[in-house]
């Protein structure tokens, strides 16, 4: 994946539904689903989704859907039931103290790969087979501008792809859990060429910069959040507000009222792992 790509460019429409290049993979990459009205909203479309497009591998942003903050082991289960493959996550993940037992025995829930590995629990990548036979991996990284000063993502990331005992497959997606967006786009570029598609999380407002960059990567700065419309990042504005008009601290509390599913579709060529086409979907649910 190191010659410029023929490809490099703008993203697809929004919700265009275009053909799939011949032999792609494709993938769905969903933004983080806030509390039980943006896992109800997985629930309630994902299925008819991965069918109408022929969906190959799914993956969705699960740290907030128990309650708006951290994952329990019944909320994954309610995500791999509607047809998510792989649960990625971030800084909320350790919300929840039941996760712990729960992230060192099930592989296909993630949390961020450079929070290292000396008495942490789980896995920050993994390796997974596509609905159309696919190999490929899910790497979960976090950045640290704002954040936990944790190990470095950038680096973390050269040791998975350059010394892995084994090559990885060339379909490898990246979850990037990060505040600024330039770190994002940082990223993105460092890893131009080397993964299929970077992709971000956590906060919880969708871009529209989606693109294939001049190596061959498909990108998105944010996925957006899955979760309610008229809120604050998903949460009750009159929950948030405070915080804003005279700094006192409140509990946020999930918001209702009608949700939006954001997410990322990416055609992947399975031989190369170049990224052919991305597309951004949404979908609103008023019901």
């Amino acid at each position: 994946m190191a010659a410029r790509s023929e490809h490099a460019g703008l993203g697809n429409p929004p919700n265009a539904n275009a053909p799939r290049p011949p032999g792609a993979c494709r993938v769905l990459m969903i933004g983080d689903i806030i509390g039980k009205p943006g896992r109800q909203a997985v629930e309630r479309v994902l299925p008819g989704l991965r069918d109408e497009r022929g969906i190959d591998f799914v993956t969705a942003n699960g740290e907030n859907v128990a309650g708006g903050m951290g994952l329990t082991a019944s909320t994954a289960d309610a995500l791999f039931g509607a047809g998510v493959d792989v649960i990625t996550s971030g800084n909320h993940i350790w919300d929840k103290r039941e996760m712990y037992e729960v992230l060192d025995r099930n592989d296909r829930i993630l949390r961020p790969l450079n929070y290292g590995t000396h008495d942490v629990p789980g896995r920050g990548w993994g390796a997974y087979t596509a609905l159309d036979g696919s190999e490929l991996v899910v790497i979960n990284l976090q950045g640290r501008t704002y954040m936990q000063p944790i190990d470095n993502p950038f680096t973390d990331a050269d040791r998975l792809l350059d010394e892995a005992a084994d090559p990885l497959p060339p379909i490898r997606l990246v979850d990037f859990h990060c505040e600024i967006t330039s770190e994002k786009n940082a990223l993105g570029l460092y890893l131009d060429g080397r993964v299929s598609a970077v992709v971000g999380t956590h906060t919880h407002v969708v871009t529209g910069d989606e693109r294939i960059l001049p190596k061959g990567t498909a990108y998105l700065t944010d996925l957006g959040m899955t979760g309610p419309l008229w809120s604050i990042i998903g949460f009750e504005p009159a929950s948030v507000l405070p915080r804003f008009l005279n700094a006192l601290p409140t509990r946020f509390e999930v918001g209702d009222g009608p949700v939006v599913l954001n997410a990322c579709q990416v055609d992947v060529d399975p031989a190369t792992g170049r990224a052919l086409q991305i597309e951004r979907l949404q979908r609103l649910l008023e019901d």
